[in-house]
């Protein structure tokens, strides 16, 4: 069953595997005992709904996360629970990838114009006569 990620973009099961590790931190015997921290592998190369272009971002978003063959490997041990973390991963994954689905908006520069400067410079002219005609002038 595909994981819908966005309304138009959903992940096959067959790019994400998820295995369980064994977790440090608090739990006292049970951390010795239970693999409750989950692993999750997801091969961007298995997902057809990703683009070149989300590819490419997800890369950026991922950095250090992601291996050379475009695996995204991502660790969830916050909970002591297997499918708590299960999930966390899962939704880490999913804000990762609708992050690089999102279209960026490109700023257009912009000049100031004729009047702006004309406007800026008088304002400069004005400011300096101010602070001129503070100066005590003494007849020598």
């Amino acid at each position: 069953m595909p994981i819908e990620i966005l309304p138009n973009l959903s992940l096959p099961d067959s790019a994400i595997e998820i295995s369980y590790i064994l977790a440090s931190g608090p739990g006292g015997q049970n951390v010795n005992k239970v693999a409750t921290a989950a692993q999750l592998r997801f091969d961007t190369r298995r997902a057809p709904d990703l683009t070149a272009r989300m590819r490419t971002r997800l890369r950026r978003i991922a950095g250090s996360r992601m291996t050379a063959e475009g695996i995204v490997v991502l660790t969830g041990r916050r909970f002591r629970s297997q499918t708590r973390n299960r999930d966390d991963v899962m939704e880490r994954l999913a804000e990762m990838i609708r992050e690089a689905a999102e279209k960026t908006i490109f700023r257009v520069p912009t000049r100031p114009s004729r009047a702006a400067r004309q406007r800026r410079m008088d304002g400069k002219a004005k400011r300096g006569d101010i602070k001129r005609n503070r100066k005590v002038i003494r007849d020598d």
